[in-house]
Order: structure tokens, then C-alpha cells, then sequence
């Protein structure tokens, strides 16, 4: 069956009851053209150098635990149902700046999302807008919701309460940004994504605020596409692509 295009963003009241204060940053861009993985691409080392740098700043406790974005992001998370380990993808970025380890290029898009991630400690995930059925909902998972995680060979249903981005086909994000389907993740051939960045509370709000004009001007300089951003909160709880 041939999939349907987008056409809107919805948060449910199920996402609402649980992070009544929460804000997601969307961004939407079309005509990507070349997002082939360059490697060696002096530009993309240096935005993934600049953002690990940049991110030190959120690392300021010698227990990483203790550091205040981590420990803002493991409360969320404890709010509702989660797969055993599941942390948001921002954690996940700064343990790897914690070990040293080095950022590589994967591909122009994913690379440039990280480097904001990094640079100002948002979370933040990218979807292929092409590969949606119907509409793309964040809230509450009622459980069993199809997933293939990305790098994985077998389904990985999302559990009852979870909170997933989802469409009519099953989970595309389980965990808020936690892990990405393989369904609709940003390939070599993407030309349509639709970005997601998320906070729960005022401070990390205004980061994204400013992590999300960053992220569209440098997609618009990369790629030469103007992309539309939007903000998502209690009052405005929907977006149409």
C-alpha cells in the first residue's frame, strides 16, 4: 500500500496531562536533495567538534547523573512507562562528550541536528515526512504499536503508556526522542523532514527557542531550502504540514 503524505502534527491530551508545561520546537523542510554521507567533509567534522566543545558547559558535576539537563531529562522520563535503559537522546549525547569519544559524520542532516543537540543541550529527532501514514501523533502509546528500531532485525511493539510519535503504521519514536524507527529515519535519498525538538520545562524551552532558528539557518545554508518552524504548546496543539 502506497503511503499517504502528512498532513498534520498532533499532541494528544494524553501528553498534555503528563507535561502540561512542555513545548515542541517543529521544524518543516522540503527539497533536501543531496543528503548524501560525506565522510571526510571538513565543514560537518568541525559543526560535530564545535558542538561537543559547546556542550561541556552542561557537564559541570563530576557524577553525570547530577548534571542538571540529565537529571531534568531522567524525571520526565520517570513519568511515564519506559523500556528498561530508555534515556532521552540528548543524555546520550552528552555521555558520549563525558567519555571523550569523538563525533563522526553520518549524514548532513542527522550531523547538523547533533551539533545543535549538543550545542545547546536540546533533544532532538528527524523524521522522513514521505514515509508517514496520515498524521504524526505524540502522546501515549495504548501498547503493541509496530516499531523496528533502527539496527534491528526485529519488531520492538511500544509498551502501554509509553509516550511515541506515531502515525497510522505504528510507532516512528518511542520514548519522546529516545529511539528512531527505521521506517521514516533520514536516509541518503530523504528530499521532505520534519524535525522535533522537545522541552518540558521554561528554561529548557528557551534554549530550543534559540537551538531551533540556529538548526533552520544552518539547514538553509547546507542545503540552500528555507524551512518553516513552528511551536507547539498547551494552547496550540497542532501543526499542518
Amino acid at each position: 500500500m502506497r503511503s499517504k503524505q502528512m498532513t498534520n502534527f498532533i499532541t494528544d491530551t494524553s501528553f498534555w496531562e503528563i507535561f502540561p508545561e512542555a513545548q515542541i520546537n517543529v521544524l518543516l523542510v522540503k527539497g533536501i536533495g543531496d543528503n548524501h554521507s560525506k565522510e571526510n567533509d571538513p565543514y560537518l567534522t568541525k559543526l560535530l567538534a564545535e558542538g561537543k566543545e559547546a556542550a561541556k558547559q552542561f557537564l559541570t558535576e563530576e557524577t553525570f547523573s547530577q548534571n542538571l539537563v540529565v537529571a531534568q531529562w531522567r524525571g520526565a522520563f520517570s513519568q511515564f512507562k519506559t523500556k528498561k535503559g530508555a534515556r532521552s537522546s540528548i543524555e546520550a549525547l552528552l555521555k558520549r562528550v563525558s567519555q571523550d569519544r569523538e563525533f563522526r559524520p553520518i549524514n548532513p542532516l542527522v550531523d547538523i541536528y547533533n551539533s545543535i543537540s549538543l550545542e545547546f543541550a536540546v533533544p532532538c529527532g528527524g523524521e522522513d515526512l514521505r514515509k508517514i501514514v496520515g498524521d504524526i501523533h505524540l502522546g501515549q502509546a495504548a501498547g503493541g504499536e509496530a516499531f523496528l528500531p533502527l539496527g534491528a532485525e526485529a519488531d520492538a511493539p511500544a509498551l502501554p503508556g509509553e509516550i511515541i510519535y506515531y502515525d497510522e503504521e505504528g510507532a516512528i519514536c518511542r520514548c519522546l526522542n529516545w529511539r528512531e524507527a527505521q521506517r521514516t529515519m533520514l536516509t541518503e535519498e530523504i528530499q521532505d523532514v520534519i524535525f522535533f525538538m522537545e522541552s518540558v520545562t521554561s528554561e529548557q524551552a528557551t534554549r530550543a527557542n534559540q537551538a531551533m532558528q540556529e538548526l533552520k539557518r544552518r539547514i538553509a545554508d547546507y542545503f540552500g531550502v528555507e524551512g518553516i518552524d513552528f511551536v507547539v504548546d498547551s494552547e496550540h496543539r497542532k501543526v499542518k504540514a
